[in-house]
């Protein structure tokens, strides 16, 4: 014996305390394994050993040891099974341990726990499990909490509400709802559904939902509109089980017992009251000072006191006390003089009934007099109070029919009318709300009442008077009322009996759903045992079980036997079929019997019928058979002969013999007599039942049962079945049963059954049966039924297991559905058809038009989105409940609003609008062509949607409205689509894919000729989709057709489609199926296209195409062949056409990383195709991986030689990377994971950096793909990863590993976490500004994921390393948790550093900022001091919108600044600037300005060229540093750094290349920081605030000159929406705001008109299609509703861009309409823009003042090349010659000369190979020497950096030879709508035309300038703000001042003709001094 074995014997011999508390695992799982059995042993719950065992549990069921808790568990299970309730004393302590250690360990462990748990409720210990839980919920481990909330859930749903009280349920659940995890809220939301079915759903929400957020109550309002009540407890306490030990037995079989009974077992819903806590409201109303108030003179005061008490007792339940002296008060304020202050009183009074209930009683009786007395009053307000008063005194139990009887009475002889009518009315109320017994008590009074009130003279009254009785007799009947009636005229007791009739069908109709659903409650409970323990979250929507079955599923039991009973039973049950013969027998006794007989059997042969011996009762069934069939006249005594039988020897005789001749004797008789009674079915059937189950007498039974249908009709027969099989208690009478019934059914068919009988019947009692043989014999009968109905059956049976399901489909497929089949067997009598015989119509449709209620269809028209969806979730329910299967009738009103739904502005409503038109298409069959009316027309429609999800769910409903009508019936419908003009090309493309796939599943189909003419139109269609489906379609129909109907209908065939269809007709024509056409489609055919181009005709027929290449004979292989020969000899990449630049223009969409949309794959096709050798080109696009593999090592080798190539068409290239990267084929993947580092390596060589379009391109995927599944791939791609961010940019390449944080991938997140790790490591301080994202990386330390935690704590280490104890700054909200792991990893990184020598922490950044702070002061001069004490942050602080803080990538290699002493450089000045304080930034600013200086004075410009990659960094730090500086100076410190910000931002903008280089976001930041400071009043009032403000104003215009034009005016633009109120430096109220956007906007006007201005002269720095998409955005957003009411409202900002569109149009022409690339010119309804665009070019064009280079007001923009990727040659040289000739008429124009001169030196550049001067062929020479002279002096200028106002043309064009011109009208002709409202034109065109305007001058002064200095000098500016020009404190001038009065600092004007000077100035001074309003 071991050493163990030893232990464990021993073990055993301790006393039970010892074995359990033993060291030894395997001791205490042996003793609790023992345990366990003793307690299963004991079967008595007072054996005294259960109290020995009961203390040990407490300290077991917390054993550390796993396997030792499980089956401690076990054994605590069957301790509580097998004590009593006195074992309750351990609850507490066993409880609180389980609850402790068991409910977070094993799932196993778990269950027995809550198993345990549940077994302590079922002894009692109800408030100690309940304890227990409040403290299981409080867990910190959600683990922990969700096991908790499922018990507790259990214990309600199996126990119930009685046992389980909800009220202390409620109170735990709102602490679950803000649970953090949502498994918990889940679990919550599944109690509170349970206790829904419990105790309603009101009370639930009354109390829980005011606890809860909005969305957890939008999620459980979804949850529980399904739910229903009728909950019952499946388990009951051991107390209740003693009490009825049968229970279990009993409820397995239900009779029809009375209806009372039914509705006692109803469950009933709890009273919300009951569940409330009580709310004192006396001591409040103490305190509001009720009492003074009520007794005010002003009633204001007294309303407001009484409304206070109606504010404190509208709660549910108050608190009783003594409100006598209220109620007094409250019966003085009812006839109060003021009616406001009565109504409130006697709202009062109600709600305080409402919540004293019964305490109200006394009060109420009290105040009825005077309430009832107050009715008079004829206000509607005062009328309706009174009525919920008293209407809530009688409910809430304050009064009674007995308590009024007196007051009523006093009230109905009241002089007014009024008081009568509505006291009746109220009394009517009173009896319909109370119980039968109380109304028979109460009946004798006010029968004679109200029949004195029906002799009233008021109408009202009678009406009253009659309510009244009709209500009483609806509750006790018409017994009361008869002596009554005989005294009325025959008019009144009309009138009273048609209402009491009515009242009476509610009533039964009412009484009858009651039942229905209490049944099927009942029927709930009993069938759901259940086997899989139920969670609470399973109740949630998917989950939910079924909470109702139908009624059918309980019916009566049929018992064997003869008994009174049993008759009685059998006359219940059949009482619902109503035959037209009597079919229930009567009672008959045997000596009836005989007498009856007589002679006709003889006495011997019944006597030995009668006897106990076999033999002889076999011998007499023998003899009376052959009396029988001797028996002339057998129809006369068939019935008394069957209850011969029936009687003896019975069919409960115990020998086989004679059952089988009683069996025969019976199947003769029913198949040889004429008629056969059902009354003899009816006693015979349910013996013959029985006899089936035995196999000795099967057969015999069965031909028995068969003879039956053949007499009387096997639908009989099957009803009387169900009955009898679905109760009996030997199961193979059903299993045998329902295999007699397969025979049935394929003997007679289905025509004479009632077929969903059959069905309900095997779904609700064959198929859930627990017997195997059942259930197969269920499935055979419902296959044997699938070959007579067809596929139809599946919708009935949907709801069954999926288990079921695979074997219904088994079954289905060896009984396939055969059609109309004639019956094997005939029934001799006429029996009435169920339905048409066989077919897919045998099933029965279910008229719906009953659930289509008013209130259903006006949901389909309400404003509320979710109404309407409920409306069609509604239809859904419907057709489900139908099975699927409905009738037409009643459901055009349902299309209506079906109809109206698939024009919703919002679109899923209208996809789901599809879904529910096809379903209810399905259901309804052929039949649904008439009732839709016209439906179809609406849906087809939906195709011209541009979404690709709403086409599929139309192809998805046509689909659905095939399946139930022919196709011939939708032809009409869809040749009206095809040819409507608003269906989109991929509409009609997917109409003629969906038409060919149909006819494709076609032989014969003549009435597809009518689409030959739409689909022979489509083959001309633009769009190249649209002709290749109409050709697949084409050929379809030309199959289905026939050549002798194509012959007739040929002549209607016009373009390429006559030839395909003559090529199909031809004679010799062999026909090719449509597969092998459709395989001929893609680069095969395209192959032979362009072989053809080679041939001697030039062009290759159509018909070769479709026979040259569907087969795979040699000759097509040949062909390939020699055409790979053919362009082996051409270059891999063509970039001769490629235009990358454009292609990066188009917005990049962002990629699905699971899969490409097609268009993408398409649009990537197509470009390959251009610019990628076909050979090539095919491979990688191939499906195939392998030649995939071999094109890329085909690009590999040729990567040397094709780098400049390569680069051309990156972006493409890119694009195909991507789509590998999303495939899943390793091999390719691998191969491309080998070619990029080769790719990025040549990319480096050739010192190429990656676009920002580029980057987006590719970058986002390979971030998604770094956590590639396999660790080969993800290695080569974190090295790939590391590449490109060495050769691209570590600011830019930083955003993207970001977003890999926030993927779904685990690995992802955790590669580009270690990634980030890595370049704070490598990069250091390059990524210095981006340090606020690593809270990013912080918050994933509370991740689950390990691996994922880990890489977070690694990165913040390195973190720490280079920041030291700043990382704090920059981790964000953490808890405290994620900061201890942050500061153990920290304190780990601290001594690893230790350990290796690397310092502290910190110590290179801190060494670095103290080296700038040292040398920074001597760099440049100091100009003021900053106050020492330390400025607090701004009062008001605002969000940064836009600026960023990124400092771009920087030289590693310090430069040395000249004349400095110190190390201090760019990098750390600008480190300092982004982190400093104010005070220590000015120092980085000095650095700055004097490294901007001295790269101003380099003449050969390589310093700026090496800060221009720095700029934008630059100016966002400065921009940012703007609001800080201005704020901390409003608090009281020293502008100084305020004035270094301006002066380094405008050394900054003073030169034009960093001005450029500054980004758009960055731009916009700065001018809106700018122009908010010059509108903020307290700028003035700083220290030097007008210097301030008047170098704001500096700034501004400086930006305006030398920053990048398009960035410019798309910013401006931008800025002209309404602004943030966050942005505004100071707050203020609504209207403040509204004032300050005003101000604001007029700002950004005046910078617009500046820059539109200047248009003229700098419109080709401009990129106009960037502009022309800011208007169309501003346009949009505005939308022509608004713009509309604009302007009328003369806005300036829709103006100022009206005009600025208005100047692009005069300047451009119609060729601005090559400007539209990135405008969705396609898009419904048309863009804003373009019509301004036309209207433009219209009014221009009429004034004579453009040169149209096309027809002015087109309209099809989508013929513009700028949207078309492949127009033909010949329209782009018409539009080439149409813009030279346009430009030729400008130059010959005096006033547009310069301006034509630069276009066509435009046009040169852009068309090097264009010869402009053979356009010219007809000019003289002399006009042609201009151009050429021209053209020179342009080149010359644009080399020098001058604009087109420069230009000094030394002579005008000749204007005798020059190309004529138009006359220019005067100027006043105005170009839009309103002159007054629509544009600032006249403002901008005064300075080149009119000579005597201020414009004019300028101009003329600036000419002299130019001529007199040549150029402009400029000099930079030393010191802040020295040379301010006086300006304005407050704004930037008007537009027509700004160039006049703003001289720049820099420009010095040289000396000229100071005669001319002083004239021109004179003369500007005048026109300012008339004419220049004060800003």
């Amino acid at each position: 014996m071991s050493e163990e074995e030893k232990v464990l014997k021993d073990a055993k011999k301790l006393p039970w305390e010892d074995r359990l508390a033993h060291k030894n695992w395997k001791v205490r799982n042996e003793a609790n394994v023992d345990l366990a059995s003793v307690c299963d042993s004991i079967t008595d719950p007072k054996d005294p050993r259960l109290r020995d065992f009961g203390h040990l549990f407490r300290k077991t069921v917390a054993d550390s040891n796993a396997p030792v808790q499980e089956k401690a568990l076990e054994a605590l299970v069957a301790f509580l099974k097998a004590a009593d309730a006195d074992a309750g004393r351990y609850a507490k302590e066993v409880c609180d341990a389980i609850a402790a250690k068991c409910l977070t360990g094993r799932p196993k462990t778990v269950q027995k726990a809550q198993d345990s748990l549940l077994l302590w409720v079922e002894l009692e210990a109800v408030d100690v499990f309940l304890d227990t839980l409040e403290k299981a919920i409080k867990n910190k481990v959600a683990k922990a909490v969700v096991p908790a909330v499922d018990v507790m859930f259990l214990a309600l749903s199996e126990f119930g509400s009685k046992i389980i009280p909800p009220k202390r349920i409620l109170k735990m659940l709102p602490e679950l709802f803000d649970h953090q995890d949502q498994n918990v809220r889940a679990s919550a939301k599944g109690v509170t559904i349970e206790l829904c079915r419990w105790i309603g759903k009101d009370p639930v929400k009354s109390i829980l939902f005011e606890k809860m957020r909005d969305t957890m109550k939008k999620e459980l309002e979804a949850e529980l509109a399904n739910v229903s009540g009728g909950a019952k407890p499946s388990r009951k306490i051991r107390s209740e089980q003693d009490k009825e030990p049968e229970a279990e037995a009993s409820s397995d079989v239900v009779g029809n017992g009375p209806t009372e009974e039914l509705v006692a077992d109803a469950p009933q819903e709890i009273d919300e009251y009951d569940l409330m806590d009580p709310v004192d409201i006396l001591t409040p109303l103490e305190k509001s000072g009720f009492w003074e108030g009520v007794k005010a003179t002003k009633w204001l005061e007294r309303k407001e006191a009484v409304a206070e008490l109606t504010k404190l007792a509208s709660t549910k339940k108050i608190a009783p006390g003594d409100f006598s002296e209220i109620c007094r008060t409250l019966k003085k304020l009812i006839t109060d003089v003021n009616l406001a202050v009565a109504v409130e009183a006697i709202q009062a009074i109600g709600n305080l009934a409402r919540g004293l209930r019964t305490h109200f009683s006394a009060s109420s009786r009290f105040m009825l007099p005077v309430l009832l007395e107050k009715l008079k009053e004829k206000k509607p307000t005062v009328a309706e109070a009174l009525t919920q008063t008293l209407q809530a005194m009688y409910k809430a139990g304050c009064l009674n029919l007995i308590d009024i009887i007196e007051d009523v009475k006093t009230a109905v002889k009241n002089k007014v009318p009024l008081v009568r009518s509505l006291t009746l009315n109220w009394l009517t109320f009173c009896l319909e709300t109370s119980n039968k017994a109380l109304i028979l008590k109460a009946h004798k009074e006010y029968v004679p009442l109200c029949m004195e009130c029906l002799n009233d003279g008021t109408p009202d009254v009678r009406d009253a008077a009659f309510s009244a009785l009709a209500a009483i007799a609806k509750s006790v009947g018409m017994r009361p009322l008869e002596r009554s009636l005989e005294k009325l005229d025959d008019v009144r007791r009309k009138k009273l009996s048609e209402m009491i009739a009515s009242s009476g069908g509610e009533s039964a109709s009412t009484s009858s759903a009651t039942l229905q659903s209490s049944v099927g409650g009942t029927a709930t409970v009993n069938s759901e045992v259940p086997v899989v323990r139920k969670s609470a979250a399973s109740m949630l929507s998917g989950k939910r079980p079924a909470l109702s079955a139908p009624a059918s599923k309980k019916t009566g039991t049929a018992k064997t036997g003869g008994s009174k009973k049993d008759a009685a039973v059998r006359n219940e049950s059949s009482k619902s079929v109503e035959p037209p013969e009597d079919v229930e027998p009567a009672e008959m006794g045997l000596e009836e019997i005989e007498n009856r007989l007589g002679s006709l059997v003889k006495t011997e042969t019944i006597s030995q019928l009668k006897s106990s011996v076999w033999k002889e009762r076999l011998e007499a069934t023998l003899s009376l058979k052959e009396e029988i069939e001797g028996l002339q006249e057998l129809d006369k005594s068939v019935e008394i002969l069957v209850r011969l039988l029936c009687a003896v020897p019975g069919w409960n005789d115990k020998n086989v013999q004679v059952q089988q001749q009683v069996i025969e004797i019976i199947t003769y008789i029913s198949s040889t007599a004429a008629k056969f009674p059902k009354k003899c079915v009816v006693l015979c059937i349910t013996g013959a039942s029985e006899r089936v189950a035995d196999i000795k007498t099967r057969a015999s039974a069965m031909k028995c049962l068969t003879a039956f249908c053949e007499a009387v009709g096997p639908g009989f027969v099957f009803e009387r079945l169900y009955k009898i099989m679905n109760g009996h208690k030997n199961p193979k009478v059903l299993s045998e049963g329902l295999l007699w019934m397969v025979s049935a059914v394929d003997d007679f068919g289905v025509s004479l059954l009632k077929l969903k009988d059959l069905i309900d019947f095997c779904k609700d009692v064959g198929l859930q049966s627990s017997a195997a043989a059942t259930r197969n014999a269920t499935i055979k009968l419902l296959g044997a039924l699938h070959k007579f109905v067809g596929p139809d059956i599946k919708g009935f049976l949907s709801d069954v297991k999926p288990a079921l399901i695979s074997a219904l489909d088994t079954e289905y497929e060896k009984n396939p559905f055969e059609g109309t089949v004639a019956p094997k067997r005939v029934v001799k009598t006429s029996v009435s058809t169920s339905t048409s015989g066989g077919g897919l119509d045998s099933l029965p449709r279910e008229d719906i038009s009953g659930k289509i209620t008013p209130e259903l269809l006006k949901g389909f028209e309400s404003t509320d989105w979710k109404m309407r969806l409920e409306s069609i979730e509604a239809v859904n329910k419907i057709l489900e409940e139908a099975n699927k299967r409905i009738q037409p009738t009643g459901t055009g009103e349902l299309f209506g609003g079906l109809r109206g739904r698939l024009l919703d502005s919002n679109k899923n409503l209208v996809m789901q609008t599809l879904t529910t038109i096809g379903g209810v298409a399905s259901a309804m069959g052929p039949t649904v062509e008439k009732a839709s009316k016209g439906i179809l027309s609406d849906v087809l429609k939906c195709l011209g949607d541009n979404k690709k999800h709403m086409r599929e769910c139309t192809l998805a409903a046509l689909d659905l409205w095939l399946g139930a009508v022919h196709l011939d019936k939708m032809i009409p419908y869809i040749i009206i689509a095809l040819t409507d003009g608003k269906m989109g090309a991929e509409g009609r493309k997917d109409l003629f894919d969906w038409l060919t796939k149909q006819l494709a599943g076609l032989s014969d189909f003549v009435d597809a000729i009518h689409l030959l003419k739409p689909a022979s139109t489509a083959m001309t269609d633009k769009s190249a989709d649209v002709r290749k489906a109409a050709e697949g379609c084409i050929s379809e129909i030309v199959r289905v057709s026939g050549q002798e109907t194509l012959e007739k209908n040929i002549k209607n065939i016009q373009g390429p489609a006559l030839a395909l269809v003559l090529e199909k007709v031809r004679p010799g024509f062999v026909q090719e199926p449509f597969e092998s056409s459709k395989a001929t489609v893609g680069p095969v055919s395209k192959g032979v296209s362009k072989v053809s181009k080679s041939t001697s005709n030039g062009t290759l027929k159509q018909g070769n195409r479709s026979r040259a290449l569907p087969t795979k004979g040699s000759r097509p292989d040949q062909i390939t062949s020699v055409h790979d020969i053919a362009i082996q000899s051409q270059s891999l990449l063509n970039t001769k056409d490629s235009n990358k630049d454009d292609r990066e223009r188009v917005v990049v969409r962002r990629i699905k990383f699971e899969e490409l949309r097609p268009e993408q794959i398409q649009d990537l096709e197509n470009d390959m195709m251009k610019y990628f050798r076909e050979d090539l080109q095919k491979r990688l696009m191939s499906p195939d991986f392998k030649k995939q593999v071999d094109g890329l090592e085909i690009l590999q080798k040729a990567l040397p030689s094709l780098s400049k190539d390569i680069i051309e068409v990156l972006d493409i290239l890119l694009r195909w990377f991507v789509l590998q990267l999303c495939k899943s084929n390793t091999t390719c993947l691998l191969k491309v994971l080998e070619f990029l580092p080769e790719l990025f390596n040549t990319l480096k060589d050739e010192e190429y950096c990656l676009t920002e379009a580029e980057a987006a391109i590719f970058l986002p995927c390979l971030a998604e793909k770094l956590g590639h599944n396999i660790e080969k791939v993800r290695e080569k791609m974190r090295e790939l990863m590391k590449q490109i961010i060495q050769a691209y940019s570590v600011a830019k390449t930083y955003p993207y590993i970001l977003e890999g944080l926030r993927s779904k991938n685990n690995r992802t997140r955790i590669e580009c976490t270690d990634l980030i790790g890595y370049l704070l490591e490598t990069c250091g301080t390059e990524i210095s500004g981006l340090l606020k994202y690593l809270n990013m990386v912080a918050s994933l330390t509370a991740e689950r994921d390990g691996e994922l935690r880990k890489a977070a704590l690694n990165t913040m280490a390195t973190g720490y390393k280079i920041l030291g104890d700043d990382i704090w700054r920059y981790v964000g909200k953490l808890t405290d948790a994620q900061k201890s792991m942050l500061d153990d990893r920290f304190k780990w990184k601290v001594k690893e550093m230790e350990k290796r020598r690397e310092g502290r922490p910190g110590d290179a950044r801190a060494a670095l900022r103290r080296s700038v702070r040292d040398n920074g002061p001597e760099v440049a001069e100091q100009s003021g001091d900053l106050s020492s004490q330390t400025v607090p942050g701004s009062l008001f602080p605002r969000q940064n919108y836009g600026i960023s803080e990124q400092i771009p990538e920087r030289n590693p290699v310090p430069r040395t600044i000249a004349g400095v002493n110190g190390p201090a450089d760019w990098n750390e000045a600008l480190d300092i600037i982004m982190f400093g304080s104010p005070e220590q930034s000015v120092e980085g600013m000095k650095v700055v300005c004097h490294e901007l200086a001295q790269a101003s004075n380099d003449p050969e410009e390589t310093a700026i060229d090496e800060r221009v990659k720095d700029a934008d960094g630059l100016v966002s730090c400065l921009a940012n540093k703007v609001a800080k500086t201005f704020d901390v100076s409003l608090m009281g410190a020293s502008s100084r750094s305020c004035k270094y910000v301006l002066n380094t931002l405008m050394q900054t903008f003073q030169n034009k290349k960093l001005a450029h280089a500054v980004k758009e976001g960055t731009l916009e930041s700065l001018i809106t920081e700018l122009l908010l400071w010059l509108l903020d009043e307290r700028v003035p009032r700083m220290e030097d605030g007008s210097q301030l403000l008047k170098a704001l104003n500096v700034l501004m215009l400086k930006i305006l000159d030398n920053a990048d034009r398009t960035s410019s005016f798309v910013v401006l633009i931008s800025l002209l929406r309404p602004l943030d109120p966050s942005r505004w430096p100071s707050p203020a109220t609504a209207e403040g705001y509204a004032v300050r956007n005003q101000k604001f906007s007029d700002l950004v006007v005046k910078c617009l008109i500046k820059l539109t201005k200047l248009l003229q002269s700098t419109i080709y720095e401009v990129e106009l299609d960037r502009l022309l998409q800011s208007i169309h955005v501003y346009l949009q957003e505005l939308g022509m509703e608004e713009i509309r009411r604009r302007a009328g409202a003369d806005d300036k900002p829709l103006r100022m861009v009206k005009t600025v569109l208005h100047e692009l149009v005069k300047l451009r022409g119609a060729a601005i309409k090559g400007h539209l690339s990135l405008i969705p010119i396609d898009m419904r309804p048309q863009p804003i823009i373009l019509a301004y665009i036309d209207l433009n070019l219209e009014t221009l064009a009429a004034a004579r003042m453009l040169t149209s280079t096309g027809p002015v007001g087109q309209t099809h923009w989508t013929d513009s090349t700028a949207n078309n990727p492949s127009p033909p040659a010949n329209s782009a040289d018409v539009q080439l010659k149409q813009e030279l000739g346009a430009i030729f008429k400008k130059i010959g124009d005096k006033q547009t000369s310069t301006i034509g001169l630069y276009d066509l030196y435009h046009i040169t550049k852009s068309y090097p190979k264009v010869d402009i001067f053979s356009q010219l062929q007809n000019a003289s020479e002399a006009f042609r020497t201009y151009i050429r002279d021209g053209l020179a002096q342009v080149e010359k200028n644009a080399a020098a950096g001058r604009t087109p106002s420069s230009l000094p043309l030394s002579t005008p064009p000749p204007s005798s030879l020059a190309l004529p011109s138009p006359d220019i009208p005067s100027l006043d002709v105005k170009p839009l709508m309103n002159p007054k409202s629509d544009s600032y034109t006249d403002e901008i065109r005064g300075g080149n035309i009119n000579p005597g305007t201020l414009d004019a001058i300028r101009e003329r002064m600036r000419t002299m300038q130019l001529a007199t200095s040549g150029s402009v000098v400029e000099s930079t500016v030393s010191k802040p703000l020295s040379d301010n020009v006086p300006m304005d404190e407050q704004n930037i001038p008007p537009p027509r001042e700004m160039e006049a009065e703003i001289t720049h600092p820099q420009q010095v004007v040289l000396p000229m003709d100071e005669k001319a000077l002083s004239g021109l100035q004179a003369r500007m001074e005048r026109l300012k001094g008339g004419s220049l309003e004060h800003m």
